[in-house]
């Protein structure tokens, strides 16, 4: 009977990015069972397994804590100790289990073996030499064997961290340190429901199909004594014991997401030259704001000026948003590039748009960003890091002139960090000569999906050119800004 694993898991276990096992499966080099993939095979394509982390995975988890935002300062890599003697002490008894099976088939086996040679039939006699030869190869396996290997890892792992399973969507993501399931789930991507975070509002309650949680924080919102009975709990303020199957709605769409009216404050101000600035939002710990990547948020200062903005930052982290703001001619931009008013409370109402990615698609992505399109193309790109599940990406950044990639630096970390990212900055680029570069660059220009974002005009004519080239229009999203 085949050993399966998680998507998920299977990754870690390997220490590559979920990406990759996705890019293997698509070439037909991993095969799944379910969405599960065999131990054997996965020691088939990776035969050396060790508790280091190695690899991709190394290098997108560098990526993540040096060039995404942090959701939570100061926060360690362990579990609590009550946590971690939880875990052990669920590994023990499953141990314990397993032992117990264990010994329950080795005396089935030898009253087979008895009853075999009991009978004396030649049939049964050459049945027990292929019997007594199969025992003593399993008795002789080397201690190093690979499935030996990857099931220590996993033991290992299992103790650090637990998987959480998300139905009915499937979506699957880990628990790490003292996070609550809440924190791990906001920060691998995924938009389950919550309002304050911090134990009030009952808006991330969900139910516990199996497995063992435990809770980490108290909380004032009271759950009925059904709903315990039910195994309902807030996301909130627990975390994973053991491996979790949790029962809980999701955000799927942009149109599933709450209007929200949140009073933040402008914390940064980074001038970019005389004309461009980039301004970071911080919205209070108890109500961070839920959007898509690629969104857009009303900015309103306390005199009433205000601007529509795209969020330049990835949803993992909702409470430190960032935005890429132009002096322009409006109250807005001028109170903010004369009198940089920082620690001022900034209202943020939204999210608005429709230009998200496409989450159930691991093919390619190409992003291509036409000025100050780079803003909602960061955030989408930052979330598909963050997701792990794209099999490669290309950014193509056109400005109007040399030296205003202002972002280069977060490009060229990404270009450096990740094996599947590659980034070529453009200068004035028209959208024919864009199309013709993808022509050259791209084994097929049909297979990736596309993400256009800029000033109206360009980002429809570049649409327009990738049409004309072949490109069938629903693998096309634009955002064209006004």
């Amino acid at each position: 009977m085949p050993q399966l694993l998680s998507l998920s898991r299977a990754a870690r276990l390997a220490g590559v990015t979920r990406a990759e096992l996705q890019r293997r499966i698509r070439h037909g080099e991993l095969t799944t069972f379910e969405g599960e993939i065999d131990i054997v095979d996965l020691l088939r394509v990776y035969p050396s397994v060790s508790l280091e982390k190695t690899g991709k995975l190394e290098q997108v988890e560098r990526i993540k804590a040096e060039a995404l935002p942090r959701s939570h300062d100061g926060d360690t890599a362990l579990p609590t100790p009550e946590v971690l003697l939880a875990r052990i002490k669920s590994l023990g008894e499953a141990l314990a289990r397993k032992a117990a099976q264990a010994d329950a088939q080795a005396a089935l086996l030898e009253e087979l073996r008895t009853r075999l040679a009991a009978n004396g039939r030649p049939d049964d006699s050459g049945l027990l030499s292929w019997l007594d030869a199969r025992c003593a190869e399993i008795d002789t396996l080397p201690a190093e064997d690979g499935r030996a290997r990857l099931l220590a890892k996993d033991t290992f792992l299992r103790i650090m961290s637990a998987s959480i399973k998300i139905i009915p969507s499937g979506h699957e993501f880990f628990v790490d340190g003292t996070e609550s399931i809440l924190e791990a789930a906001v920060r691998a991507g995924l938009r389950l429901g919550y309002g304050c975070a911090s134990g009030n509002c009952g808006e991330c309650k969900a139910r516990v199909v199996s497995g063992e949680v435990t809770r980490i924080s108290e909380h004032d919102y009271v759950l009925s004594e059904r709903e315990k009975q039910m195994g309902y709990m807030l996301t909130c303020c627990n975390t994973a014991v053991t491996d979790v199957v949790l029962e809980a709605s999701e955000a799927r769409t942009a149109g599933d997401l709450p209007q929200q009216d949140i009073r933040a404050q402008i914390r940064k101000l980074e001038p970019e030259g005389d004309e461009l600035m980039l301004l970071h939002v911080q919205t209070p710990r108890t109500q961070t704001l839920r959007f898509m990547a690629g969104q857009r948020v009303l900015l309103s200062l306390e005199d009433g000026a205000s601007r529509e903005l795209p969020i330049a930052s990835c949803p993992c982290n909702g409470r430190n948003l960032q935005f890429s703001l132009r002096r322009g001619g409006d109250a807005f931009g001028e109170q903010l590039f004369r009198h940089r008013p920082i620690r001022q409370m900034i209202r943020v109402q939204g999210p608005v748009g429709d230009f998200v990615l496409d989450e159930s698609s691991t093919a390619p992505a190409v992003f291509i960003a036409i000025g100050d399109g780079i803003a909602p193309v960061k955030s989408l790109i930052e979330h598909a890091i963050s997701i792990d599940q794209i099999e490669a990406f290309h950014l193509y950044w056109s400005v109007d002139a040399p030296g205003g990639h202002y972002h280069e630096r977060w490009c060229r970390a990404l270009r450096e960090t990740l094996d599947n990212f590659a980034f070529t900055p453009l200068v004035d680029a028209a959208p024919a000569d864009v199309a013709a570069l993808l022509q050259v660059d791209l084994p097929a220009l049909h297979d990736p999906r596309y993400y256009i974002a800029g000033p109206a005009s360009a980002a429809r004519a570049c649409a327009e050119a990738l049409q004309a080239a072949g490109v069938p229009m629903h693998q096309v999203e634009v955002e064209a800004q006004t």
